[in-house]
């Protein structure tokens, strides 16, 4: 028999993105509400408690409301896609290669990573946690990240404002330093200060880059740049959304094309300055899959007991070669 899954916040570019990966999965029975339904409180309770998974693609402040809405004895297992439990005591963070599969395979509650965190956190947490490893960098190093987005990360509105104006092809914000995302990168990199974040978008749908610049011969580290990539093809080795690219491979560019297909995987780079002493920790994701949708059916798989990958689209050309 199909579990029983309710999207509450299906109309949002998330929700239709998460629903399209599940629609051909026979493993799952989509549970929908009408449009004048899903704004009535007590459709959507019942809807929520009813079901054996429920997916939040809502903003802060509603999933907040509707986990409120979950009665105590409700087997309702839920993945919160919004921001509101990423730092949330007894929620799980949804980013398996760091969390651990089996922690998300066995939460009630897991929230899900942002996208430009599951960049960072892919790149830094396996050189700075200490929980599986010895660190490699220092947890107390000021660490900034430069990152540009296609501009669908920024829901419909932003959607409508690249739609209606020609002219913008690119767009910093975040000038003050007090992105939302900041509070997760910080404690599940087991950092002791927020990095300097530099978020942008430009013109193109879906696609994110991320670039953690590394001044290492600055650093109070004895780990040199083969170590750090040894660290990753050693973390992830057996986690198929995470490609590694080999040793010195230098693709000349990385780009961002406006039309590009969705995908569900994340590509890590790290580049070299000749003689060392600098380094470029870079990571290429689709910020609507493996940075959005992508995850939650990634972790809605583990909840489940199915395969890992099943529903994923991680297809695609490398961009780092190997």
């Amino acid at each position: 028999m199909p579990a029983t899954l309710f999207i509450d916040g299906a109309a949002g570019t998330t929700g239709l993105e998460v629903a399209e990966r599940l629609a051909p999965r026979p493993e799952f029975r989509l549970v929908t509400l009408d449009a004048e339904r899903r704004k009535d409180p007590a459709a959507r309770r019942e809807a929520l408690n009813d079901a054996d998974f429920a997916i939040l693609c809502l903003p802060d402040e509603a999933a907040r409301e509707a986990v409120a809405m979950v009665d105590p004895g409700s087997r309702v297992r839920i993945i919160d896609a919004s921001s509101a439990h990423r730092t949330a005591a007894g929620w799980t963070y949804g980013l398996p290669e760091i969390t651990g599969r089996r922690a998300v395979a066995e939460a009630r509650r897991v929230s899900n990573p942002g996208c430009y965190p599951t960049g960072f956190l892919t790149l830094l947490a396996p050189l700075t946690r200490c929980d599986r490893h010895p660190p490699l960098l220092p947890a107390d190093w000021p660490y900034t990240v430069n990152a540009v987005s296609g501009y669908s990360g920024g829901g419909k509105p932003l959607i409508a404002r690249f739609a209606d104006e020609s002219r913008l092809a690119f767009r910093a914000y975040g000038l003050t330093m007090g992105h939302k995302h900041l509070a997760e990168m910080q404690a599940h990199a087991h950092l002791v200060h927020a990095p300097v974040f530099s978020p942008s978008v430009v013109r193109a749908y879906r696609g994110m880059v991320l670039d953690i610049p590394l001044p290492l011969g600055a650093m109070r580290t004895h780990a040199t740049a083969r170590d750090l990539h040894a660290r990753w093809l050693d973390v992830y080795a057996d986690c198929p959304a995470v490609r590694v690219a080999a040793w010195g491979a230098d693709p000349g560019e990385l780009l961002l094309e406006d039309g590009a297909p969705s995908w569900d995987g994340i590509d890590l780079h790290l580049f070299e300055a000749p003689g060392g002493g600098q380094l470029r920790l870079v990571a290429k994701l689709d910020n609507l899959g493996k940075g959005a949708s992508g995850a939650v059916v990634q972790s809605l798989n583990l909840m489940a007991g199915l395969p890992e990958t099943a529903g994923l689209r991680l297809d695609g050309e490398f961009t780092g070669g190997e």
